[in-house]
């Protein structure tokens, strides 16, 4: 996955969720969020960020917010990208070797999982998660409380008794950290239902990402703490 048109600026503030006031070439630029989440940790004052300038004249805003540098790390924070990792990945050979389908946004029950995939003998919903918070190495979802990402992993439950494989896959927009952990100090009831549906049979897994100003790729599995 590659960014065009990425530019080094220096974060300023965030009026709400969806923009931040970003100084790019020594002005200062209203830029679109492309991440709904808290990210305290990641945007603070005078940190050095990565935006996308985008030259269509429709658009509201000049630029988009993709990456931010946290201490020694490059972190992406684009919260649509985990999804477009995740198929170039198994697109690849990953996950699948003898993948047949692999369908983006598919509706089942009352909820839309991210993908559904058919192998020559397997039929799977998977459901994709961007990890963007990280504390001394480890990494943590979710950074706000979730009651969708909730409910997704209660009807992946329904989706093993129903007789289909089943994952969650938590892409770490990362390199280099210890292990993953469901965040349950913000969301207590989002880590027992992990618990549970791994004993229900859901495949949980965690995957870090090379990530440089323009580019993010699934790198390794990491290790998950449940």
């Amino acid at each position: 996955m590659k960014y065009d048109n990425i530019v080094k600026g220096k974060f300023i503030s965030r009026p709400n969720r969806f923009i931040a006031n970003v100084e790019v070439n020594e002005k200062v630029e209203i830029c679109h969020v492309k991440n709904t989440g808290r990210c305290k940790e990641l945007l603070t004052s005078d940190a050095t960020v990565f935006v996308q300038e985008h030259n269509n004249p429709k658009r509201k805003t000049k630029f988009s917010l993709i990456g931010v540098i946290k201490g020694n790390r490059m972190i992406n924070m684009d919260s649509q990208v985990p999804n477009k990792v995740v198929q170039e990945w198994i697109l690849k050979g990953n996950l699948f070797k003898d993948l047949v389908l692999i369908k983006p946004e598919q509706k089942y029950n009352n909820s839309r999982f991210d993908f559904y995939v058919e192998t020559k003998d397997r039929k799977a919903f998977i459901e994709v998660k961007g990890v963007t918070l990280e504390n001394e190495g480890i990494v943590m979802f979710p950074d706000a409380p979730t009651e969708r990402g909730l409910k997704h992993v209660k009807e992946l439950c329904q989706c093993i008794k129903d007789g289909y494989d089943a994952y969650v896959i938590f892409v770490i927009q990362m390199k280099e950290v210890l292990y993953f952990k469901p965040n349950i100090e913000t969301h207590k009831e989002f880590g027992d239902a992990l618990k549970d549906a791994k004993k229900a049979g859901v495949n949980i897994l965690a995957v870090d990402c090379d990530v440089t100003q323009d580019t993010i790729n699934i790198k390794d599995y990491v290790e998950v703490k449940l």
